[in-house]
C-alpha cells in the first residue's frame, strides 16, 4: 500500500519575519497569526521492486533518481526533496509530490511540502516523531535547502490547521488556536497569485542581518510589526472586523518598509484596483516581492473584488480556512 500524506499551506495574517530566530529575541511579546488553508502540498510513497530511489516533482515535471541515499546530499536538483530522502535514508522507494500552491506563492508551500513529505518518510522508516519534533526536521532540513534561516510559523499550520498564534518568548514558542469565526474572516479575504514569484529567503536574510547589524529602522519597523499583531489578536478575539482591517493596513505598511523590494508596481496597482471597488487593506503573504496577495473588505463586496483582481491580471485562488493540518489517508 502506498503511503499518502498532505499538509495545508497558509496565509499570514501578522507578525511575519519576527518569527526568525533570534529576532524574536529582541521584541519582547512577540508574536504571529496565521489561518491554514486549504491548498495542500502532498507526498506519495511507493515501494520499489529494487533498492533505488527516485523522486518526482508533478509541479516542476523534474525527476531525480539515485543508486543509494548518499547521492542525494549534493543534488542540486530537487534540493530540499532530496535531503529529506537523505535524512531519511531512503531506499527501494519512489517519492511523488504535488502542491496546490502555485510556485513562489508566499503562503508557505514549501514548508508544508517538507512536513508532508517528512511524515511520509517517517511512516514509511516507521520512526514515530511527536509533532514539534516532526517540525524541526522539517525546518531545519529546509533551512539546509535554502542555505538562509526559515521563520517558525510556518510549519505549525501546516501541522495542526485552523487560526492560531504563536507566541514566541524566551522560554519556549507556543501555539495558541483562536477562537475566530473562520467563515466571517473567510468571507472578507480574497486571496490571489500575483503572478509574480518570490524569494523569501533572499527578502528574510537581507533584514535579518541588517536587524542583528543594528539597524535603527528595521528594529522600530518590528517593533510596530510586533505591536499591530497584538492589536491584530485582540480584534480577532472580538470578531471586530473593521479593526482587523486597520491592522492589516497596519501590517502591510509597516512590512514595505522593511525594504524596497517587498512591494512592486504590480502589487500596489492590484491593490489599487480592489481599494477602487471596496477593499480595506490588503497585504502580500509572506515576505513580499511577488507571490500572492490578499484583499480584505466587507463581505457585500467581495465579487467585486474578485472582479477587479482579475482584470488586473491575478489569478484569484479559491480556498477556505482549514481546520485539519497533517493527514495521513
Amino acid at each position: 500500500m502506498p503511503i499518502v500524506t498532505s499538509a495545508p499551506t497558509r496565509i499570514d495574517l501578522a507578525g511575519g519575519t519576527i518569527d526568525i530566530w533570534p529576532l524574536y529575541l529582541f521584541h519582547p511579546g512577540a508574536q504571529t497569526l496565521n489561518a491554514a488553508i486549504s491548498l495542500r502540498a502532498k507526498a506519495r510513497i511507493d515501494v520499489r521492486d529494487d533498492t533505488r530511489i527516485v523522486i518526482r516533482s508533478q509541479d516542476t515535471g523534474v525527476a531525480v533518481e539515485a543508486d543509494d541515499w548518499r547521492e542525494l546530499r549534493d543534488r542540486k536538483e530537487l534540493r530540499l526533496l532530496s535531503l529529506l530522502a537523505h535524512f531519511f535514508e531512503a531506499r527501494g522507494i519512489t517519492l511523488t509530490t504535488s502542491s496546490e500552491s502555485p510556485a513562489g506563492a508566499g503562503i508557505a508551500g514549501s514548508s508544508a511540502l517538507s512536513v508532508a513529505v517528512c511524515a511520509a518518510l517517517a511512516d514509511w522508516r516507521r520512526i514515530h516523531y511527536e509533532p514539534e519534533a516532526l517540525l524541526q526536521v522539517a525546518m531545519n532540513v529546509e533551512s539546509q535547502a535554502i542555505n538562509v534561516p526559515t521563520g517558525l510559523q510556518d510549519y505549525r499550520p501546516a501541522l495542526y490547521g485552523g487560526i492560531a498564534a504563536l507566541e514566541l518568548e524566551v522560554d519556549g514558542v507556543r501555539r495558541v488556536a483562536l477562537d475566530v469565526d473562520a467563515a466571517a474572516l473567510e468571507q472578507r479575504i480574497v486571496l490571489c497569485y500575483t503572478g509574480e514569484p518570490r524569494n523569501s529567503g533572499t527578502n528574510n536574510w537581507e533584514i535579518t542581518k541588517k536587524h542583528i547589524d543594528g539597524d535603527r529602522h528595521i528594529f522600530d519597523c518590528f517593533e510596530r510589526i510586533r505591536d499591530t499583531a497584538a492589536t491584530m489578536r485582540d480584534a480577532l478575539a472580538r470578531g471586530d472586523w473593521d479593526a482587523v482591517g486597520r491592522s492589516i493596513a497596519a501590517e502591510w505598511n509597516n512590512r514595505k518598509q522593511l525594504a524596497p523590494g517587498v512591494t512592486t508596481p504590480v502589487i500596489e496597482g492590484l491593490i489599487a484596483r480592489a481599494t477602487a471597488v471596496g477593499a480595506t487593506a490588503a497585504k502580500v503573504c509572506g515576505a513580499g516581492g511577488g507571490g500572492c496577495l490578499f484583499c480584505y473588505g466587507p463581505p457585500a463586496k467581495r465579487d467585486a473584488i474578485r472582479a477587479a483582481l482579475e482584470a488586473g491580471g491575478a489569478r484569484v485562488l479559491d480556498y477556505h480556512i482549514e481546520r485539519h493540518g497533517l493527514t495521513r489517508e
